[in-house]
């Protein structure tokens, strides 16, 4: 549920329905994108300009090109550190409209054998380009946990 103050009333707007499973599709195919290395199925799922802001970083996104280099070596990064798989774990999903929702994930670090071996958590602004599609129109990088 989300509360809108309209003037001197608040009224309840419901979430989205079947928001959490549309969100949870979403960054499934976002997950299986970064660990095969697929930049240009990443690049299609920003919204371009974009933002991502760490604590070591912050970065405007102004095509889907830097998105693609963004997370172009992302597979063999995580690789390097035994970590080949990942999930979506939605945290928190809150539709602000019909078009924007704030999404707190949970991306556990797997190794080959299925084994969790650490984490990272970001929160995502999604918002529905004018043909209905989400897109990570900016991203918080929480930092990794070992």
């Amino acid at each position: 549920m989300v509360t809108v103050n309209a003037g001197n009333r608040m009224r309840v707007r419901p979430s989205e329905p079947a928001g959490h499973e549309v969100i949870q599709r979403f960054f499934d195919r976002f997950a299986r994108a970064v660990t095969s290395g697929d930049g240009r199925s990443i690049a299609r799922m920003w919204a371009v300009p974009a933002l991502v802001v760490g604590d070591a970083m912050v970065q405007a996104v102004g095509s889907p090109e830097a998105v693609e280099l963004f997370f172009g070596d992302a597979k063999d990064e995580y690789n390097a550190r035994g970590i080949t798989d990942t999930r979506a774990e939605l945290q928190r999903v809150e539709w602000l409209t019909r078009r924007v929702a704030i999404v707190d994930v949970r991306w556990p670090y797997l190794d080959a054998a299925g084994v969790e071996r650490g984490e990272e958590s970001s929160t995502y602004v999604l918002r529905r380009d004018d043909s209905g599609e989400l897109k990570v129109q900016a991203a918080l990088m929480r930092g990794a946990k070992p």
